[in-house]
């Protein structure tokens, strides 16, 4: 492939303080290659000067494309919409506070060309800037994942990417309400690499997502584990498999202390079995729940993003 074009799609969501370092980074790794390129920043309704930013930066340079949404829709829904606008042959999305290296760029695309991939993932070795609690809450989430889903989830995969043409259009074609994008690129298939590299700390501002917070912990139960794992209905099906089989037991022992009679003991007891099997059934509901709400919102059919305006954008 001679001089291929890629595309970099870039979700944010108030990063002003950020945009012109990345830039100048992104540009600095693309003189590194033999490759066009495109830059769509998808802008996820941000209110600090963001836009005003990119649009100052893009009528210098007609490679910076802007997608601003009409709402917060979050990363996943963005990066979608910024590979349905993608021209490139290739397509690499990454976050935008520069905690993954755009110097990396290189390497990723030069795998791609040489190695017969269509996909290159990258993998963290190390994660600067980051907290003790939140790295433990990360290495959590990660190993229920790798252990529960079924498509080979690896720990320490990002959301920094390559993606050829080919698994671009496999990946927008799913459609899937609630994305979760690093299990949807798992999921298709392909021939795929990984590159490690260390994690950089935050250049500027704040995360928008807190290890603790209730959006993170959202996303893991809609997204991640339900979407791509059926095990906490099994499990739910094997624990009132277990708590029935021990309450006959128990059963079977009153009946025989009874036929002997022997005294039975007060209400404590009885009491304490019916709180065990009523937050067992109220556990397993809420399991329930879960992927019943996810199949009600799969239903609806609702777009997973709009645009509220385009820039440079030429479809």
């Amino acid at each position: 492939m001679s001089k291929p074009k890629i595309s970099v799609v870039l979700s944010f969501y108030n990063e002003g303080a950020v945009l012109e370092e990345l830039i100048k980074r992104l540009e600095k790794a693309f003189t590194l290659t033999d490759c066009d390129h495109e830059l769509i920043f998808v802008n996820d309704a941000s209110t600090d000067r963001s836009k005003e930013i990119l649009l100052e930066k893009a009528q210098h340079d007609r490679r910076i494309k802007i997608i601003t949404m009409s709402r917060p829709f979050g990363v996943s829904p963005c990066v979608l919409a910024g590979m349905e606008y993608s021209t490139g042959d290739a397509v690499i999305y990454m976050d935008a506070d520069l905690q993954d290296p755009p110097e990396l760029i290189p390497e990723m695309i030069k795998t791609w060309r040489e190695g017969g991939c269509e996909i290159v993932n990258t993998k963290r070795r190390s994660r600067a800037g980051e907290s003790g609690l939140k790295m433990f809450i990360t290495a959590v989430g990660y190993a229920i994942l790798t252990k529960v889903s079924d498509i080979g989830l690896e720990k320490e995969e990002g959301d920094f990417k390559l993606l050829s043409r080919r698994a671009v259009k496999e990946l927008i074609r799913l459609k899937e309400i609630r994305p979760f994008t690093r299990g949807m690129v798992k999921w298709i298939g392909f021939k795929q690499q990984t590159l490690v590299y260390d994690r950089e700390a935050r250049f500027a501002g704040d995360t928008k997502f807190l290890a603790w917070g209730w959006r993170v912990i959202s996303n893991f139960l809609d997204s991640a584990l339900i979407s791509f794992s059926d095990l906490p209905l099994k499990l739910s099906l094997f624990l009132g498999f277990l708590v029935s089989a021990g309450a006959f037991f128990y059963l079977f022992i009153i009946f025989i202390m009874k036929f002997m009679g022997i005294a039975m003991p007060g209400w404590s007891a009885i009491m304490a079995t019916m709180l065990v099997l009523g937050g067992i059934q109220l556990l397993t509901i809420g399991v329930l729940g879960l992927y019943i709400n996810a199949i009600f919102i799969e239903t609806k059919r609702r777009p997973n993003f709009i645009i509220e305006s385009t820039y440079g954008i030429e479809k």
